[in-house]
């Protein structure tokens, strides 16, 4: 009887060590401190306590289209959202197209972009709204609101 407790204590705390080792690596991989990204992006800090970003912006659509976001949202084109890698969902960023200065605010409910140099992904209707839908990547400026 002995054995068998004893060896079911090794279980659960194998198990304890398997879940606090994974949750140290994710905390690892993408950071304790909000403000770097996984690819090093930062957010700069104005001294008015507002974040800013500049980098490179892409959009999705067409294959996302109704799937769930990181949020459990239902991704619409038509929305004006975005994919941020660590801002907190429903936080509102002012977007600027650096080329031709156009503005949108989004809402980010969603994670990524996953491709490195990208520091947002907008959805359809918010690239539409900045004139980026054409050339697919654009450099902008990002402002916390």
């Amino acid at each position: 009887m002995t054995r068998l407790s004893d060896t079911s204590l090794i279980r659960k705390s194998s198990r304890l060590f398997a879940v606090i080792f994974f949750g140290m690596a994710i905390v690892s991989a993408y950071g304790a401190d909000s403000r770097h990204g996984k690819n090093g992006d930062q957010l700069a800090s104005t001294g008015s306590m507002q974040d800013t970003q500049v980098g490179k912006a892409s959009w999705y659509g067409g294959r996302d289209i109704g799937r769930l976001t990181a949020s459990g949202e239902c991704y619409h084109r038509r929305d004006i959202t975005a994919a941020h890698r660590q801002l907190p969902f429903n936080t509102r960023v002012l977007v600027t197209n650096l080329r031709n200065g156009r503005q949108v605010v989004v809402r980010i409910n969603d994670r990524g972009p996953y491709i490195k140099g990208r520091i947002i992904d907008l959805s359809f209707e918010a690239a539409k709204s900045i004139g980026m839908v054409k050339s697919g990547v654009t450099s902008v400026h990002l402002r916390v609101l």
